[in-house]
């Protein structure tokens, strides 16, 4: 299994906008610098009223599927 680590800080107004659909992923870079796409749906149960804030380890296969996510800070 591969991982990556990003930080995240999106507001609620942005999640929404993914989640209904205006914007599907998310687009980032991982604190090790690599460019990142993920379906912004795995961070649904991250979401608070106040966004979605903090360091996330997201693990994939080697295919680069998804396999799951972790909050780790």
């Amino acid at each position: 299994m591969r991982t990556i680590v990003v930080s995240l800080s999106i507001s609620t107004e942005e999640y929404m906008k993914m989640y209904q659909g205006v914007a599907q992923y998310v687009y980032t870079r991982s604190v090790d610098g690599r460019s990142v796409q993920f379906p912004a749906k795995i961070l649904q149960p991250f979401l608070l009223k106040s966004g979605i804030k903090g360091m996330f380890r997201i693990t994939f296969n080697d295919q680069g599927k998804y396999q799951g996510i972790e909050k780790v800070s």
